[in-house]
This record gives structure tokens, sequence and C-alpha cells, in this order.
């Protein structure tokens, strides 16, 4: 489920009879649950609408979902093999690793 750009992930307890759920795209613990499916989706957005208020109320920033940067660190070799297979394929380093990425995150 997303909403407001935050996506949830959702378990079933099925000792309880409950889904439960919590948010994923923040440092800060959102959880939520509801007994079917229409009131789980109403528990997830009214978490994230109250968190939204919250951080509101304190004056901070909510943390939001990915922002699409995404910093690496890896070896100057593994670095220049990829440098010289996206000029190979046409693309920018950047290009070549977003499409090399989206193939395996299927």
């Amino acid at each position: 489920m997303t909403y407001k750009g935050y996506s949830a992930y959702v378990e079933f307890d099925d000792e309880a009879g409950i889904f439960h759920g919590e948010v994923l795209d923040t440092k800060d613990v959102i959880t939520f649950q509801g007994s079917s499916v229409a009131e789980l989706r109403k528990a997830f957005k009214d978490s994230v609408d109250d968190y939204i208020e919250f951080c509101k109320k304190r004056g901070e920033e909510p943390d939001k979902p990915f922002s699409g940067k995404f910093v690496l660190r890896i070896p100057k070799e593994l670095h220049r093999k990829i440098y010289i297979k996206s000029i190979k394929n046409g693309q920018s380093i950047n290009n070549f690793i977003t499409d090399q990425l989206s193939s395996i995150a299927k």
C-alpha cells in the first residue's frame, strides 16, 4: 500500500486475527492495524496523516519518502569498469546503473 508517497509493509497475525503494518519510508516508527482490509487501509492513511500532523505541531519536517538520491562507495577499479561499460552503451553512469538496478529489482 502507498499513501502520500509512503509505503507500508503488512503481515497477517493468524493467532490474533488481525493485519498489522509498518510504514517503511521513515526512520520514525509508524505502525497500524486492522481486522479487515478496509480497516487496515484506513488505519494506514490515518497513521500517515497523524505522523505528518504530529511533526507539524513539533515544528519538525517529517521524514520524506525516498528522494531518488543514492550514495554508494565502490572500489576504484569497479568504478572504472562501470564507467567504461556505460560509455560503450552510450549512457551516463547514472543511466547505466539505473538500468542495471531496474532489471534486478523487478
